[in-house]
């Protein structure tokens, strides 16, 4: 099976340098092993979208020699595949609907795990719907983070599929599209690691395959805070690609190649690929690396 990556930013800003490790490591990896690398627009939640930012991102990608092999897939242009997946569910009895609120969930230890609702209907408002999860432990080999395992209903409860607001859970979301595209391996932060019993629980409830999973350490400052777009984390400078290459390739433990254009330093970097200096890592200090 040919390899096929992704990278699945949001657009709740411009792209920083935490998130240029995910692209640049899936991106590598990918062309590593002589395999496809495609973009997904993970845009399924509009009131925290900013404006601009979808096209500031993919502009970046694009400057920074980061090229996908297909257009950019967007979710928010997805939502009756969504929609099928829900309706799949509930016909199974795996999915029911849920008027509860903050308040409910804190009174019954802020984790729902009954399988039903435990509040009482309101026919004004619409429900939330929750996947009925099964006491069932969720293994799985993580490519950097070694052998892990979660019983999702002990960890996390019935989840929410689709929000009260109509708006589509990030998990569902994730898991059509990933099968949608024939992705082969996830790569991404370690911030997601914990998502990836309740992805592979969906996967397997509908059908869809499972990809290998690779979960990176996250990039933090010097006091251990994630860079995010929430903590204000200074765009990538995509005007001087190079620079912006090298660091993020020294972040990842690779060697920055001595070449006069950053097409050359990609290739370069894609042969001799090799995470494993990252291996068991959950987080690692970016400050060197970005020149702070």
């Amino acid at each position: 099976m040919t390899y096929r990556g992704r990278f699945a930013p949001s657009p709740t800003g411009e792209l920083h340098f935490g998130s240029l490790v995910a692209a640049l490591a899936s991106w590598l990896r990918a062309r590593n092993r002589h395999g496809q690398w495609l973009l997904r627009v993970d845009d399924i939640d509009p009131p925290r979208e900013v404006a601009g930012s979808t096209e500031a991102i993919l502009s970046a990608l694009t400057q920074l020699g980061l090229i996908a092999d297909a257009t950019p897939l967007h979710q928010s242009q997805r939502g009756e595949a969504y929609a099928r997946a829900l309706r799949q569910l509930q016909d199974d009895g795996l999915a029911f609907p849920c008027w509860c609120s903050r308040t409910d969930l804190e009174a019954a230890g802020a984790i729902h795990r009954d399988g039903r609702c435990i509040s009482a209907r309101h026919d004004d408002r619409e429900p939330a719907w929750r996947l009925r999860v099964p006491d069932l432990a969720i293994a799985f080999d993580d490519g950097l983070q070694g052998p892990q395992c979660q019983n999702v209903r002990d960890a996390v409860g019935d989840f929410v599929l689709r929000r009260a607001d109509g708006l589509w859970s990030y998990q569902l979301a994730c898991v059509v599209d990933d099968a949608f595209q024939r992705i082969t391996e996830v790569v991404r932060g370690c911030d997601l690691l914990d998502s990836t019993p309740r992805q592979i629980l969906l996967q397997r409830l509908l059908g869809l395959p499972t990809p290998a999973y690779l979960h990176l350490p996250l990039a933090v400052d010097a006091q251990g805070r994630k860079l995010s777009k929430s903590s204000d984390a200074p765009a990538v400078d995509a005007a001087d690609p190079s620079a912006a290459i090298a660091n993020a390739l020294r972040f990842l433990g690779q060697p920055a190649p001595d070449a006069h254009d950053v097409d050359t330093m990609l290739r370069i970097a894609a042969r001799g690929f090799d995470l494993s200096a990252l291996r068991g890592m959950t987080t690692r200090t970016a400050q060197a690396s970005v020149g702070a």
